[in-house]
């Protein structure tokens, strides 16, 4: 079980290892009117916790979310439920999303469903 860490305002949080090796993070700020969520590391059903919370109290209280993909070095099925839910409650743009994560949207179909761009300066302003 991941071990989770955050601030009060629920701006960083943390957690152990996932099963796949890499320490998944999240990093929340605001960036040209958008509330942007950084996702590092590795996500699966173990370690989507925070990432969950986060997504889910930004497309709340934020007219525009963008989930900063960059970093993500693994996801699985959890992850992409979770981006289709965050669409579902608001507008979510997915940034910068490496290979892997955009060769998974393309297998799953979800690339049709969410709003893909090439960096956080662009989901934010589009």
């Amino acid at each position: 079980m991941p071990k989770l860490m955050s601030d009060v305002g629920g701006k960083q949080w943390s957690g152990q290892a996932s099963e796949h090796g890499v320490e998944a993070t999240v990093i929340q700020y605001e960036w040209r009117g958008a509330w942007v969520v950084a996702a590092h590391g590795s996500y699966d059903m173990h370690s989507i916790p925070p990432l969950a919370d986060a997504l889910a109290a930004a497309a709340r209280k934020h007219p525009k979310v963008v989930l900063d993909a960059s970093g993500v070095v693994f996801a699985d099925s959890s992850f992409l439920n979770l981006l289709i839910l965050t669409h579902q409650a608001g507008t979510l743009r997915v940034a910068a999303p490496p290979q892997q994560l955009r060769r998974l949207f393309a297998i799953t179909g979800v690339d049709t469903v969410l709003e893909i761009r090439e960096t956080v300066e662009d989901a934010a302003v589009s």
